[in-house]
């Protein structure tokens, strides 16, 4: 288990909401879905309504600093039985780079690269206690969009598995251009968190607000004993 998957959740009931993407840049076609992923009659463009409440808050701070930049949406809500496909498609990409067949690894090997996969991606859980953060409808994977409709450099690709996706890596290289990087990385970290998002320690690009996750970290940050307010969306 991973340490905020002790947190309990009280579930709200709040509704999953469309998010409104002619508010926002998102990234077409979505990603998952073009490699098979099982989203059946569900969109990935969905979040709990405060959620996305806070997001069109974030991006309007967004717009008053940066005019014509945005927010731009790669993935939101997500079925167990997507983030199962993802997990096992990122684990064969994974051994693909180091130049092993899955089917030959050992018990050992096999577990020492499913490690790695689990710094990036939660367990497909389908325990009522331990959802997927984005399973809840809670939590969003971002970058921006500046004024020229161009996505802004972020140093790494969203879903890397590498120390480079870690939100501060490029801080204390020195470079002029990590400083840009890492720049535009606190961009979009300080709009989301202003208004009360929690970033994943490990991932630039993902935040979240009222699951376990968030609920962990706020309450590490801040002493609080707090609860989730968000379980598992749908089945």
């Amino acid at each position: 288990m991973k340490p905020y998957q002790n947190i309990a959740i009280q579930e709200c009931g709040e509704p999953l909401a469309p998010i409104p993407l002619e508010r926002f840049s998102v990234v077409q076609p979505h990603p998952y879905a073009c490699l098979g992923a099982p989203y059946g009659d569900r969109s990935p463009y969905w979040l709990r309504a405060s959620v996305l409440a806070k997001l069109r808050q974030a991006q309007t701070h967004l717009q008053q600093r940066y005019p014509g930049w945005t927010i731009q949406i790669f993935d939101a809500y997500r079925p167990v039985a997507v983030q199962q496909f993802m997990v096992d498609y990122s684990f064969r990409e994974l051994a693909r780079q180091r130049q092993q067949h899955p089917e030959r690894l050992t018990a050992a090997e096999r577990q020492a690269l499913l490690d790695e996969v689990y710094q990036f991606w939660a367990p497909p859980s389908l325990d009522e206690a331990t959802p997927p953060p984005h399973s809840t409808g809670a939590a969003i994977d971002i970058t921006l969009g500046d004024d020229q409709g161009q996505m802004v450099d972020m140093g790494s690709p969203i879903d890397e598995i590498s120390p480079r996706s870690h939100p501060n890596y490029f801080a204390a290289t020195g470079e002029h251009h990590d400083a840009m990087i890492q720049n535009h990385r606190t961009v979009l970290s300080n709009h989301l968190t202003a208004v009360g998002f929690a970033q994943h320690p490990n991932e630039w690009w993902h935040f979240s607000w009222g699951d376990q996750l968030w609920a962990w970290q706020t309450q590490n940050h801040t002493g609080q004993t707090l609860t989730a307010r968000y379980g598992r969306a749908l089945p």
